[in-house]
């Protein structure tokens, strides 16, 4: 059986559960502590960051991005019929999406109004590259059919989710097509079965503690009914 080293809140490790549980693939998955990081995961994973799968044939992959690869290679893409072209323009938004994981998490971690409010300038503009990429007349992405691309933002708007349920603060202010993207995909039910159980508690511990966005009211964070919040 296949199996995932991860840490619980990695948006890296989420792209590549959430690719295995929409295509029902079984594997195990083992947890680390990124601050004291076991000597046999660095012994087997060469950047010494997660994920890291390890294939059935023994074979240890590092990298969102080649995993996934090997998993549309090794079973079979969501799609069928995909022109080259098309598969392409998929990988390119894909990467768009994960690129700036750690862009929406530097965001998310900010300290105070003004980090916040500069970092978050640099990630809706990325949001609203997708805004204007999406028709608004199918569920995901592309079609009516989940694809890689929206496995690839899946971790992207699953802690955009979280962040407006706990805070008020939505990233998608004034983009209905990314909201009802993201509304989509939180129905999928991918969303739960590509976390730990405690995902959320072992989330909000870190993201919505002693950041800008734990204020809540205290730090004026505004909801997107207001104005203010949209410009």
């Amino acid at each position: 059986m296949l199996k995932i080293v991860s840490f619980k809140i990695c948006p890296f490790v989420q792209r590549v559960t959430a690719a295995l549980e929409a295509k029902k693939i079984p594997y195990e998955i083992e947890f680390i502590n990124l601050k004291d990081k076991p000597q046999w995961f660095l012994d087997i994973s060469p950047n010494g960051q997660v994920p890291v799968m390890v294939t059935d044939g023994g074979a240890v992959l590092f990298e969102s991005d080649a995993i996934v690869e090997y998993i549309d290679d090794e079973y079979g893409e969501l799609e069928s019929g995909v022109t080259n072209e098309q598969r392409a323009l998929d990988r390119a938004w894909g990467y768009l999406g994960s690129k700036n994981y750690m862009t929406q998490c530097g965001t998310m971690s900010s300290k105070d109004e003004a980090i916040f409010s500069e970092r978050e300038k640099k990630l809706r503009a990325v949001f609203e590259k997708a805004e204007k990429q999406l028709s608004g007349e199918t569920r995901f992405f592309k079609s009516d059919t989940l694809s890689k691309v929206d496995i690839a933002w899946l971790p992207l708007l699953h802690r955009a989710a979280i962040i407006k349920a706990h805070s008020g603060h939505d990233f998608f202010c004034g983009m209905p097509k990314m909201q009802a993207w993201q509304a989509a995909i939180m129905k999928t039910g991918l969303v739960e079965k590509s976390v730990s159980a405690d995902f959320e508690q072992r989330f909000a511990d870190f993201y919505l503690t002693n950041t800008y966005l734990a204020g809540g009211e205290e730090a004026n964070i505004s909801s997107c009914a207001e104005v203010s919040c949209c410009q």
